[in-house]
């Protein structure tokens, strides 16, 4: 029994924080139909930004999480006026984009290899808190509520900016139908270039706790945090960014509970989730099918 809370417990923060991994990725495919696979790769940067910040000026992961998200927001909006809009004017997108971002996958982790090394680096757990924290009589590192408390406000932020803004409803109305939305007058391209922006920054912002919860940070992680990515928003729904809360809890739950009672099978998990989501539920849990422009 101690062990099935520590697991449920745990998978909770777990989820919360693969919840905000998945988010940007859901948002940019959301919005524009990009598949992009460099998502993983865009989040170990944003680590080894929050590595280096703190090892050259001592600035904490916390502090450094507007600066961190503000440029890779741009670094997001460079890349989709370099990149996207050729994308979205071949035949067909996905296919393109998936083509295109695999390649800005393999420079970004050939970059980061050349300056960083293969060396495996990690941020000390007393920059979140280093005392345990003891919740139903089992002790949880302090870290792992400050990244679920952070990553959720993240996510509470996202919420409020879709349903809450005038930018937001512009936003959800590209996302239900792109030729509808500009023939009433709605900047589509301006808003994709800002939602490109933020769903980049917002991958950055986990980057700054993958430390915490994996363990320590390399070049060659971002193709299994990209992997994850995708677990995420295809079991809470693809193209639905708060569809990426529920697939993030389902899959820090179902990994919490892997790791605790099959932990050899644990690595198999994004992969069967993926298939047994698109077996049963090809639209994901919410019951979303993939949107055609």
């Amino acid at each position: 029994m101690d062990l099935l809370v520590y697991a449920l417990v745990s998978g909770v923060l777990y989820g919360v924080f693969f919840a905000l991994v998945g988010l940007g990725l859901s948002l940019i495919f959301g919005v524009m139909r990009v598949v992009n696979v460099a998502h993983g790769d865009v989040i170990m940067w944003g680590a080894f930004s929050s590595f280096w910040l703190y090892t050259l000026w001592h600035i904490g992961p916390v502090l450094a999480l507007p600066i961190i998200f503000v440029s890779f927001f741009v670094f997001g909006c460079i890349i989709y006026y370099g990149i996207v809009p050729r994308i979205l004017q071949a035949e067909d997108p996905e296919l393109a984009s998936l083509i295109v971002f695999f390649g800005v996958s393999q420079v970004l982790e050939a970059i980061a290899t050349i300056a960083f090394g293969n060396t495996q680096r990690s941020l000390p757990d007393s920059l979140l808190g280093g005392r345990p924290v003891h919740l139903f009589g089992q002790s949880f590192p302090q870290s792992w509520f400050w990244t679920g408390l952070i990553s959720a406000a993240a996510i509470v932020l996202v919420y409020l900016y879709l349903s809450h803004t005038r930018t937001g409803y512009a936003t959800r109305a590209i996302m239900s139908n792109r030729q509808e939305a500009a023939s009433v007058g709605v900047n589509v391209s301006a808003l994709s270039a800002l939602n490109f922006g933020i769903g980049i920054g917002l991958a950055a912002i986990p980057g700054c706790f993958v430390s915490f919860i994996a363990g320590n940070i390399s070049p060659d992680i971002g193709l299994n945090l990209t992997v994850i990515s995708f677990a995420v928003i295809v079991v809470g729904s693809l193209g639905k960014p708060l569809g990426a809360v529920l697939g993030g809890l389902v899959y820090g739950v179902a990994t919490a509970l892997m790791q605790t009672y099959l932990p050899s099978w644990a690595a198999l998990l994004p992969n069967v989730l993926l298939i047994l989501i698109m077996l049963a539920r090809p639209g994901g849990l919410l019951g979303s099918e993939v949107r055609r422009a």
